[in-house]
């Protein structure tokens, strides 16, 4: 079953809007001139968004809003925890990468749970704007989505935050370690 055919029952989904609702109120610098009433109004009309939402929450990603798009009209929900969250990690990048890892593989890819959960990987462009709310992955570091010609050369891209900076790295996309998961982005 994919997340399209997923919803939250009445009660997971009051509790999930009350975490949602609490996280957004206790981090307001994140999401200036944007009031609760609006969030909750389109999350309530779109189980789908919602389940994501729960995925990232049951994951440990703390999802939170950090913008609006205005060209299409959409909020933008990303993993918010200080380290890249533990539900998502040692994984390698692409179910391509988990194809070719004959030898020790891990339990699935970055890339592959991001669809399961109907949700994106965060590009290099989003992980620093991540990291203008905070910092976040001094501990860890997170796949981010990798230009294709970089995957037909076997690599792939990551990036953490060190001495006060965000730094991106490549490995090869079939690595993976129990210090680097994978931070997600939902349009709302």
């Amino acid at each position: 079953m994919n997340h399209n055919d997923r919803a939250l029952t009445p009660e997971k989904t009051a509790a999930l809007l009350a975490i949602l609702k609490d996280r957004f109120q206790m981090n307001m610098s994140r999401h200036k001139g944007i009031a609760w009433e609006t969030i909750k109004q389109r999350l309530e009309t779109q189980p789908k968004k919602l389940y994501s939402l729960a995925e990232m929450e049951r994951t440990g990603g703390e999802p939170d809003v950090i913008g609006y798009d205005a060209t299409s009209d959409s909020y933008l929900y990303v993993d918010c925890s200080a380290e890249s969250p533990l539900g998502r990690r040692s994984l390698c990048y692409d179910e391509d990468a988990l194809a070719k890892r004959k030898k020790n593989p891990p339990s699935g890819s970055a890339e592959g749970l991001a669809a399961q959960m109907g949700i994106e990987l965060l590009d290099e462009k989003q992980y620093a704007q991540l990291q203008e709310f905070g910092v976040f992955d001094t501990k860890s570091s997170s796949w981010i989505r990798t230009p294709q010609s970089m995957r037909r050369l076997g690599g792939a891209l990551f990036g953490d935050s060190r001495y006060d900076r965000v730094f991106f790295y490549h490995n090869g996309a079939d690595s993976y370690y129990a210090s680097r998961g994978f931070r997600g982005r939902l349009l709302l």
